[in-house]
C-alpha cells in the first residue's frame, strides 16, 4: 500500500513515517503544506493519503480543502483526514461526496496503532472510518425526522456502523447475536427508505442519511 502523508507537525509526519513503514506499507512522500502535498499526489498516485485538516500558511482549512480536491480529481485515492478537534462543517464537507474511501480521526486516535492502522487499511479498501467523538457529535446535531423511527438500539447499531464496523464486531460490542445485528441493521434500511437496489453502500448511505448529508 503506497501512503502519501499530509501534516505540517514535522514530530508527528515523521512517527507516522515510522508507524507506517514498519507496518508494510510505502510512504511515497511527506508534505508540509497543502500545495506540496497536491503535488506529491499528482506525481505518485498513491493508494491513500493521510493529512491534516489545518495546514499552513493559514491554519484554516488547507488541508480540507486538499482532501476535497483529491475526492474529485482523483476518486480511486482513498482519503484519510485528521483533526485536532471535532469540526462539523469539515466533516460534512468531507462527507458529502461518494460514500466509500473517505475517514475522518481525530489526532488522539493514532494513540491506539492498531485501531488508527485498521482504520487506515478500511478506508484504502473502499470504506469508512468515523470517528466516534465525530460520530456522536454530528449525530446529536443533525438528528431530525428520518432518525424518530429508529428505536434506541438501532440508533445504537447505526453510530457503530458509522465507525466502520462489521456485523460481527458491532455484535460483538453490543453483547448481542450476529444474526440480531442483521435484523437491525434491515430494520434501519427499511426505516431510512433504503432499497436493496443501493447494494453494498446502503450501510454507508444510512450514515450519511442519518448526518442528513447527501451522496
Amino acid at each position: 500500500m503506497r501512503v502519501v502523508i499530509g501534516e505540517d507537525s514535522v514530530l508527528l509526519r515523521e512517527g507516522l513515517v515510522r508507524l507506517l513503514t514498519a507496518s508494510g506499507m510505502e510512504v511515497a512522500a511527506t508534505a508540509g503544506d497543502a500545495e506540496t502535498f497536491l503535488k506529491a499526489v499528482a506525481e505518485h498516485r498513491p493508494d491513500v493519503v493521510v493529512l491534516d485538516v489545518r495546514m499552513p500558511p493559514s491554519f484554516t482549512d488547507e488541508g480540507l480543502r486538499a482532501a476535497l480536491v483529491l475526492r474529485r480529481q482523483y476518486p480511486e485515492i482513498a482519503v484519510l483526514v485528521l483533526s485536532q478537534y471535532v469540526e462539523e462543517r469539515y466533516a460534512i464537507e468531507l462527507l458529502s461526496g461518494p460514500p466509500s474511501k473517505v475517514g475522518y480521526l481525530l489526532k488522539d486516535r493514532i494513540a491506539d496503532v492498531g485501531d488508527f492502522l485498521d482504520a487506515l487499511r478500511r478506508v484504502a479498501d473502499g470504506g469508512t472510518a468515523l470517528d466516534p467523538e465525530v460520530v456522536a457529535q454530528l449525530l446529536v446535531r443533525r438528528h431530525r425526522d428520518p432518525m424518530e423511527r429508529l428505536t434506541p438500539r438501532e440508533r445504537e447499531v447505526l453510530a457503530l456502523m458509522a465507525e466502520g464496523r462489521s456485523n460481527s464486531a458491532i455484535a460483538a460490542a453490543l453483547f448481542v447475536s450476529d444474526s440480531a445485528i442483521e435484523k437491525h441493521v434491515n430494520s434501519i434500511f427499511t426505516k431510512l427508505d433504503l432499497q436493496p437496489a443501493d447494494g453494498d453502500h446502503r450501510r454507508v448511505l444510512a450514515v450519511l442519511r442519518f448526518l442528513e448529508v447527501s451522496p
